[in-house]
Formats: structure tokens, sequence, C-alpha cells
């Protein structure tokens, strides 16, 4: 499904209350773990060793970090809106996140998004969007919460 395509207030006001879409799914590789890894220096042996993570973890192969995830956020909301006519976009904030389930390495994922709430603060728009984290063939999400983002739209 292509993303919805928002660039002005009014076109995100119209979805208010609403879901927005869902991305496509998207594969967690044991690269991307490693390179998230070295990149926060978090290399707890749950998430980098896949023999130990085999013989000792409790999950029965290594997992994804949980902020790894979280990261992922910006490529996959791009898959679901479209925001247009930008001066400038800043993530504002997360609220009530819950990592809620493991996402166990080659998992796939995706990201479904719901507007729970949008204001115009004198030009700019604030959006808070409830999303979840699916992982493929799972009940539970990996993920839940409400990202807050501020959006100031250019008026030429």
């Amino acid at each position: 499904m292509p993303p919805v395509i928002i660039g002005s207030f009014s076109d995100f006001e119209k979805f208010n209350g609403q879901e927005l879409g869902a991305s496509d799914y998207f594969q967690i590789t044991q690269s991307q773990i490693n390179l998230f890894a070295e990149a926060t220096h978090d290399h707890q042996w749950i998430h980098t060793d896949p023999e130990r993570a085999k013989a000792q973890g409790a999950f029965g192969n290594t997992i994804a970090h949980g902020y790894l995830t979280l990261s992922i956020v910006p490529f996959l909301w791009e898959q679901i809106v479209d925001v247009r006519n930008l001066k400038m976009m800043i993530n504002y904030g997360i609220e009530s996140l819950r990592f809620a389930n493991p996402v166990l390495v080659d998992s796939e994922v995706r990201l479904v998004a719901k507007l729970k709430s949008i204001v115009n603060l004198r030009g700019t728009v604030k959006a808070e969007v409830e999303v979840k984290l699916e992982i493929k063939g799972e009940k539970k999400p990996a993920f839940t919460g409400v990202l807050i983002f501020l959006y100031h739209f250019s008026t030429d």
C-alpha cells in the first residue's frame, strides 16, 4: 500500500483518531544486530553471541536490542506516511513505550500506526502517533508506544 501523503495540517487532521497504515515487513539480521552493538557499545552476549545464546539464552537464539527495533521506526514510518512541504520535522518524544516481546534474529517486523491526536500550535503541528511493532507470526508486538512529532510546514 502506498504511503499516505501529507502536505499540511489539514491533510493530517483528516486522519485524527484513525489508523494511518502499516509498513512492509523488514527482516532483522545478525549483521544489523552486530552493527548496532558496535555503534552503541552494547555487546551483551544475548545479542551478539549466537552460540552462547542458543546454549544458554532464554530464547534459543540471539535477539535484537530493544533500541535497535526502536531505531528503525523512521525507516518504517516513511513507508506509512510521506510528509511533504516541510521546513522542519522534530522527533519530540515517546510516551508509554513498552518492549513487550523480544525480536529473534531473522524475524520480520512491521510498524502499524494510528494518529492519536493532532494540534496546530501557532504554525507548528504536534502529532501524537500510537505505534506498535508487529513481529510476523507472533500475537504480541515487539513494542507499543506513542511517538510525538513536531512538523513545521512551509507556507510557500
